[in-house]
């Protein structure tokens, strides 16, 4: 399987100017390097037959003629391969000259597509010698002895997507034609350019192209020219990009004396995920009907076994490198702001915590502390609640405590311990059986203690669960599953952490910031089963549910992405070298398993702030029926 990805390439070869034979010959080491690469299509600059800088040479018979025998030739000499290539070259026909694409595949013309906007400004003048697409009528042309479609509405349509062509000036225009060719169905866009260089605009250029992508839901393919180019009066530095969705996947070194091809493979099924569930998409292709396309079937491309060049994060939700900081200011931000306004709002006096000593009760509580600051209300509004159980550790319950004083909080400890043994003698369950029953009992005496004690005090209780629980359903209902206001609700566990950490490395005391690390450092427990012989944590979440990293891993792209499993399993197996096929597959059966049967826990959610792209809130991001089968999900997930 190719799981939807296309194989695509941006090739910057090296030129000489108004040279077509050097030109055709460059130009076809590359394709077979492409080809041989498994590449399904390749994009080279505007003009490369000739040169893009051969001026007043357009006008010669001779070089559009040497370029036309040159095209013969890469056809022949190509015409054994599957690859799609699009050439860029000047095309004469009814008095007129046309800057155009010319895409080939197996020997054949498949279709040309001429530039629309022509730049005539500054350093460019090309209508001094081309016609644009707006003033031609004929929708074919004769290249090669051969009569092929002609028009800047062109699609062509593989066996694995669909795509469409621009060039140069055309992205740089107020509404580009590939705006109108996405909505006509091009999944991919292939931008034939001639860019030269100057203070400030390839950075300009790469935000262009981005956005676009973006804004089309698509894939963009940039090639533009390079060196060999005439400089007289200016420079081209040679640019290959490649972007998804607004996401660069892979660019060539500028400035290069060598030729380059670039090469990555583009997730068409997730674009086309992305488009389904973007409604505006639709609705802009109904209200703006664009002209109707030509659409182009090319030949068929034998499949190959994809070989992924792209990368993944195996931290999709981790901010890296220098983004780090903003980040994670902007999501405590977000997450300050919305509990800022609930407490305004209900006229609270005081917010209230469970305090374990981990990670999730300690984030929900620096949030509640910037909250309180940032009002300039006195943080002693904020009680944090120890409740140690049977599972309580010295270690998890002396950060609590130790943490709690150190942010100057008020401090309250309520013991679950004869409760929960009076309930269990009420209702004759057997304390040393440590069940599902002895564990949810002592959740929900917790919660109880919580709500009393913010009935109490004129509160709220802040809720602590994270993202990566509720999907996974590792919460007791009407325990820890309940709050007045979850504020990590949109958070996924791995996030979590750096949250913590990054809190911790920014403007704590260092009292706070040893009992931060520590916490981070702590192995993650809910800590329900009696401590083992050495006062340590007997019940580790990860050794009984699977890693954070690999579900958040799944709930990334099952979410975010649409993903079926055996994608995801596919990226997975090839993006942690820490662990196995067997199992990553058995945490992904878990995952499918689980995020299923426990949907009926996300459907009564508390309220909560929306902090990335992903959220499982039901009255917004997801909503799915409680008794939706999981059976497609886990038979796909045990590949069988």
């Amino acid at each position: 399987m190719n799981y939807g990805y296309v194989k695509v390439a941006a090739a910057v070869p090296r030129v000489k100017v108004a040279d077509c034979k050097f030109n055709a010959g460059e130009i076809e080491k590359e394709i077979i390097i492409a080809d041989g690469k498994g590449v399904q299509m390749i994009v080279f600059p505007e003009l490369c037959v000739t040169g893009y800088t051969c001026g007043d040479l357009f006008a010669q018979q001779l070089l559009l003629e040497e370029a036309e025998m040159e095209l013969i030739q890469i056809l022949n000499n190509t015409r054994q391969l599957d690859i799609i290539s699009i050439l860029g070259m000047p095309v004469a026909m009814n008095g007129m000259l046309l800057n155009t694409a010319v895409v080939i595949q197996k020997g054949k013309v498949l279709g040309v597509v001429p530039k629309t906007y022509l730049p005539n400004y500054k350093e460019f003048y090309e209508k001094r010698w081309f016609t644009s697409a707006c003033d031609v009528s004929e929708n074919s042309v004769r290249l090669c002895g051969q009569v092929v479609p002609m028009g800047r509405s062109l699609l062509f349509e593989t066996a694995d997507t669909t795509f469409g062509i621009e060039i140069c000036e055309d992205l740089w225009a107020p509404i580009p034609p590939s705006s109108a060719l996405a909505l006509q169905g091009a999944e991919i866009v292939f931008n034939m350019s001639a860019d030269n260089e100057g203070i400030g605009k390839h950075n300009y250029l790469r935000s262009l192209v981005s956005q676009q992508s973006a804004r089309c839901i698509a894939g963009y393919v940039f090639s533009s020219c390079g060196f060999g180019e005439s400089t007289t009066d200016v420079v081209f530095a040679g640019n290959g990009l490649i972007y998804e969705n607004g996401t660069l996947l892979a660019s060539s070194e500028r400035f290069s004396f060598e030729a380059q091809v670039v090469i990555s493979e583009i997730d068409v099924e997730h674009l086309r995920t992305e488009r389904r569930v973007n409604t505006t998409f639709a609705a802009c292709h109904a209200n703006c009907a664009p002209e109707v396309p030509v659409r182009i079937s090319t030949e068929y491309i034998n499949s190959r076994e994809l070989n992924l060049t792209r990368s993944f994060d195996p931290h999709p939700f981790v901010p890296q490198g220098a983004a780090l900081d903003e980040r994670c200011e902007e999501i405590f931000s977000i997450q300050v702001s919305g509990l800022a306004q609930r407490l305004v709002h209900t006229k609270a006096k005081s917010a209230v915590v469970g305090i374990s000593g981990g990670l999730d009760s300690t984030l929900a509580l620096l949030v509640c502390v910037k909250t309180f600051d940032k009002l300039g209300w006195d943080r002693k509004g904020i009680i944090g609640v120890t409740m140690p159980g049977f599972g309580t550790t010295d270690h998890t319950h002396t950060n609590a405590v130790n943490l709690t004083e150190s942010l100057g909080v008020t401090i309250r400890e309520v013991s679950i311990k004869e409760a929960c043994v009076q309930h269990f003698k009420d209702m004759e369950h057997d304390i040393n059986v440590h069940d599902v029953v002895y564990e949810n009992a002592q959740a929900r005496e917790r919660a109880q203690i919580l709500m009393d004690i913010a009935n109490q005090t004129w509160g709220m209780v802040i809720g602590t669960g994270d993202l990566s629980e509720l999907a996974l359903g590792w919460a007791t209902y009407n325990g820890d599953h309940m709050s007045m206001y979850g504020v990590n609700g949109s958070i996924p566990k791995t996030l979590v952490k750096h949250l913590v950490k990054w809190v911790a490395e920014n403007g704590m005391d260092d009292s706070s910031r040893t009992t931060l690390l520590d916490i981070v450092d702590t192995p993650i427990s809910p800590e329900l089963i009696p401590a083992d012989e050495n006062g340590n944590i007997s019940q580790i979440t990860e050794d009984l549910v699977g890693p954070y990293e690999l579900h958040d891993f799944f709930l990334y792209y099952f979410l975010r992405c649409g993903f079926r499993p055996s994608k995801i399993f596919f990226l997975a197996a090839r993006t942690f070298g820490t662990y196995d096929e067997e199992t990553i597959k058995k945490w992904l059966q878990t995952f499918c398993r689980r995020f299923f049967n426990q949907q009926f826990k996300r459907s009564c959610l508390p309220d909560g702030p929306k902090v990335g792209s992903v959220s499982l809130s039901p009255r917004g991001d997801w909503r799915m029926p409680s008794d939706a089968s999981a059976e497609a999900w886990v038979s796909e997930a045990e590949l069988r």
